[in-house]
């Protein structure tokens, strides 16, 4: 077979996912493999579509290889995947499927993000590999890496594939109304200074909806709001997972986005995005903004705040985004104080959102963490107090908070 690595990682060759493939490579050498190194050079991608458009048309098999970035694929996947779904290419003969590492924080939302769209191109899709990052050191993991692609051979030899649940036809997407007076809530005296910060990326809306949804937003709210629009930070690019800020928290690029993001985002009492959903995520732009908070390292710098979320389209076809949204907060200790949609009847849910962001900036409400929030932290904590050398930082603010709670 020809089969094509769609290589995610921004470290390119040095990719530790890519590893897992060199040594399946040898074990199975016979078929064609090359190599797209897409987290690398996602810019050459943009402006040269014949670069990869010529292997992507001439492959039998697809393996997405990458790193887990912050419950997702790198940004620079993400383009790619954007790309792809843009190029008219039919992929209905072909197969698919993927090998990741992470420490398994959510490798499931993100494993689940590649099936949906490879599913939305005509994938055949077979279940990918989730590796623990140091699983190729061990007799075990060498073992899980050659009997994963033995089986996907099987799987294409028999001419099987993984049937996805049918997902929900989006119906139309009502308008809200921006001209809206301000709810009748009255902030503490002490309180009058506190402030709310919208974070959205417009780039995919259309008609205004998420503009309006925005506006109605900021204008039922008692506090200053203030709407940020990410579409137009001057963004140099992606994480490169250089680990260069591991140990000051300083960003080895010099767009300042650490500084925006500490002083003008993070340093708000509550926080909403506001999003329009784009190949079941909350869109390219938004993975970048996200992976590039890896300046904070593991810190959950804004625990006890609340977030919200503005979402144009249809919600309840996307189970995944929605897990996504409840884990983060879940994670970052934030209280999730609501998603509105325009589904139904934006109005009403952006009013009911606004006066539930007041009640729990008001009385600091912090309902307990389930799951994914316990679980979460767990795999962190371990991660930390293992790296504490190389992440300093992260290793004074869990000690600090209290976090190393193992025996």
């Amino acid at each position: 077979m020809n089969i094509l690595i769609v290589n995610g990682s921004p470290t390119g060759k040095n990719s530790i996912t890519l590893c897992t493939l060199r040594y399946i490579k040898k074990h199975f050498p016979d078929h064609n493999y090359k190599v797209l190194h897409v987290g690398q050079q996602i810019r050459k991608m943009e402006n040269d579509k014949d670069f990869w458009m010529r292997p992507l048309k001439a492959a039998d098999l697809v393996i997405f290889s990458y790193p887990v970035y912050t419950f997702l694929v790198p940004s620079q996947l993400h383009r790619f995947v954007e790309l792809m779904k843009e190029s008219g290419i039919d992929f209905s003969e072909k197969y698919a499927t993927q090998v990741s590492t992470s420490l398994h924080f959510y490798d499931i939302t993100a494993h689940n993000f590649i099936e949906e769209n490879l599913n939305d191109m005509g994938f055949k899709i077979i279940r990918g590999l989730s590796a623990d990052m140091e699983d190729l050191l061990h007799e075990k993991g060498q073992k899980e890496a050659l009997g994963f692609f033995d089986n996907v051979l099987w799987n294409i030899k028999e001419g099987f594939s993984r049937d996805l649940p049918k997902t929900i036809k989006p119906g139309k997407l009502k308008k809200c109304n921006s001209l809206a007076e301000p709810l009748k809530l009255k902030a503490g005296a002490s309180d009058k200074s506190k402030r709310i910060v919208i974070v959205a990326d417009f780039s995919n809306s259309s008609d205004n909806r998420l503009e309006n949804m925005c506006v109605r937003l900021k204008s039922r709210l008692p506090y200053e709001t203030e709407i940020v629009d990410i579409g137009k930070f001057p963004f140099t690019g992606g994480c490169l997972g250089c680990f260069n800020c591991a140990a000051d928290g300083k960003c080895i690029y010099k767009d300042g986005f650490d500084t925006f993001l500490r002083e003008h985002i993070q340093s708000a009492d509550a926080t909403v995005y506001a999003y329009t959903i784009k190949d079941h995520s909350m869109g390219y732009r938004f993975k970048m903004f996200d992976d590039r908070q890896f300046c904070n390292g593991h810190r959950t710098v804004t625990m006890g705040k609340p977030v919200g979320y503005l979402v144009d389209g249809c919600l309840d076809a996307e189970e995944n985004l929605r897990l996504l949204m409840e884990a983060r907060a879940q994670v970052g200790g934030n209280p999730l104080s609501g998603i509105a949609t325009n589904q139904y009847n934006p109005d009403k849910e952006i009013d009911k959102l606004a006066a539930t962001l007041f009640y729990d900036v008001e009385k600091g409400y912090l309902p307990p963490k389930n799951f994914y929030g316990v679980g979460g932290m767990k795999i962190f904590r371990d991660l930390i107090w293992q790296m504490q050398g190389l992440m300093r930082e992260d290793h004074k603010f869990y000690k600090k908070h209290k976090f190393y709670d193992f025996p």
